[in-house]
């Protein structure tokens, strides 16, 4: 009768160890989802920043720093659920702004264009990578949280459950060469 309680408390710790190493790994990924949203947050902030900076700068003609700069706002405003669609809107204008080399040329030949092309190139380049690293945390996070024993022991609390996020991200080919070069 002893050993079997014995075993009994044997199960039930191992048990509890388990689902207390799941959870702390569900929070650990919560974290990893947080950090890689404020990152991915930065970088498209920093991207809409560029543009608008070259959108003022006069080194573009007047239509396109209108549709860049236009576009820069509404990605730096935008409301959080609304935001998906302006940053898909801004990688549009970049790419129709930006999808000939010679547009680039021209903006580096300007004076100061050269930094401003260089810093856009580098920033329309950390967007991708930015969405992939917060996307994979959130993949990893919905698999976990799929499992049975995490809804029923209710191991992620009252965290909302994580959401990718979708948008077009595509580098302007004329900025993407530039960004390896």
């Amino acid at each position: 009768m002893t050993s079997t309680l014995i075993w009994i408390a044997v199960a039930l710790f191992a048990i509890g160890l388990y689902l207390s190493w799941t959870a702390g790994r569900l929070d650990r990924l919560h974290a990893r989802i947080d950090a890689a949203r404020a990152a991915l947050d930065a970088q498209l902030l920093r991207r809409a920043s560029v543009a608008q900076e070259l959108a003022t700068s006069g080194v573009l003609d007047p239509a396109a720093s209108i549709v860049l700069y236009e576009a820069a706002h509404a990605a730096r405003q935008a409301e959080e659920e609304h935001r998906e669609v302006a940053e898909s809107e801004l990688s549009q204008a970049l790419r129709a702004i930006f999808g000939e080399v010679q547009q680039v040329e021209a903006v580096r030949e300007a004076p100061g264009g050269d930094e401003a092309a260089t810093e856009l190139a580098a920033a329309v380049r950390r967007v991708p990578m930015a969405r992939r690293f917060h996307n994979d945390a959130v993949r990893a996070a919905r698999a976990l949280r799929r499992h049975r024993k995490v809804r029923w022991f209710r191991l992620a609390g009252h965290a909302p459950f994580p959401m990718a996020f979708e948008m077009d991200d595509e580098p302007p080919v004329a900025l993407a060469d530039r960004a390896t070069t």
